[in-house]
């Protein structure tokens, strides 16, 4: 059934901007498809916003994104900015869209492909056919911590964060990932620090205590330490991964290198259940970042921001075909090698825009 939607578009900062429209020219690949009809409207994030606003994200851009039923994200930062003396950094603008908007789910979906598995840096053993999605905590943890500041105190400078984490907080987004393990293959991997922080032995508990209404889902818990060396060592015994905001921060850029490249990783924070149609708030981004050493040079991998428009399809529109069609369009363009140079080494790689151009013609000819 086709249907009109309306799709928040923040381009952000470096290569968010390149990367960005491609996922919107997959959107519309797909709306001539299916029947379709998806609205943009583009607005600034990020040091653009700083730039033209002298704030990360204006209250009346954020109140567009509450209204759409989907936001797609490209980047923030610049840290060649970093010594710049703003009131507000770039990042703030991504940290306050996911509180204002509730969205507490990060998921972050890892597979290795047969034609992935020669990008990888690891021996094709221990990569191919990895498949594991890792799901993080967003909203809370020491991100979101207060006290968290800077001060002077007997001549020499001191720093405060907190990481705070409550019942539910921790209950919700285990219970999301409980969902997801149930619908997979069944296997659960929480990981902490349980063995020196008070909210690791906090999150530990709790996660025991939901499992147990999954009698289908094997749980286990992991040391984060332990899991940043488990990944690299034996990668495809995981199956689904949850764990708090940093963690998950930095164990899934380090799963992008399964992969061969942090291009290729796609993500979706959503917020409440859907409502009666299928349709539940999400922001759709690729993780790798604002990239500025590639910045303008048209080589930024734009799948992971195509891909990151699959998952906008599937989890806040409720449309399965259209984003599995996306999905075969991409796997079709990296099977040929029609891709950037982060994937295709040889001299024979293409640009972002020519990349984002083979996915889109691909969608009509891969469609069921």
């Amino acid at each position: 059934m086709s249907g009109t939607y309306r799709i928040a578009v923040l381009p952000g900062d470096g290569i968010g901007t390149e990367v960005v429209p491609e996922g919107v020219k997959a959107l519309q690949a797909v709306g001539a498809r299916f029947g379709h009809t998806f609205e943009f409207e583009e607005m600034l994030a990020g040091w653009a916003a700083i730039d033209a606003y002298g704030t990360p994200i204006r209250d009346e851009d954020l109140d567009k994104c509450k209204r759409s039923h989907a936001v797609l994200f490209g980047a923030n930062g610049d840290p060649r900015r970093d010594e710049i003396n703003v009131a507000e950094r770039p990042e703030r603008a991504l940290l306050r869209i996911r509180k204002e908007l509730q969205l507490f789910a990060n998921l972050r979906p890892v597979r290795v492909t047969p034609d992935l598995v020669p990008v990888s840096p690891l021996r094709a053993e221990l990569v191919d056919g990895v498949d594991l999605l890792v799901v993080r905590e967003l909203t809370g943890g020491i991100y979101f911590g207060q006290p968290s500041r800077r001060w002077e105190e007997n001549g020499q400078r001191r720093a405060v964060d907190t990481l705070v984490y409550s019942e539910e907080e921790v209950r919700r987004v285990v219970r999301v990932a409980c969902e997801l393990a149930r619908a997979r293959r069944g296997h659960l991997t929480s990981v902490d620090k349980a063995n020196v922080l008070s909210s690791s032995r906090l999150w530990r508990e709790i996660t025991t205590e939901v499992a147990t209404e999954y009698p289908d889902v094997t749980l286990e818990h992991q040391l984060v330490d332990a899991m940043a060396m488990h990944l690299i060592r034996e990668p495809k015994r995981f199956d689904v991964i949850v764990t708090e905001n940093m963690f998950g921060d930095i164990l899934t850029d380090e799963a992008a290198q399964l992969t061969g490249s942090i291009g290729l990783l796609p993500s979706a924070s959503l917020g409440p259940e859907a409502d009666e149609h299928g349709h539940r708030l999400g922001f759709y981004e690729p993780i790798h970042g604002s990239a500025p050493d590639i910045a303008g040079k048209g080589i930024a991998n734009p799948t992971a921001a195509i891909l990151s428009a699959a998952m906008l399809l599937r989890s806040s529109l409720g449309l399965e075909e259209e984003a599995s069609t996306v999905e075969r369009a991409v796997a079709l363009a990296l099977a040929e090698r029609r891709a950037t140079s982060d994937v295709v080494r040889d001299g024979t790689a293409i640009s972002t825009s020519q990349m984002g151009d083979v996915v889109a013609a691909s969608i009509g000819d891969v469609a069921a």
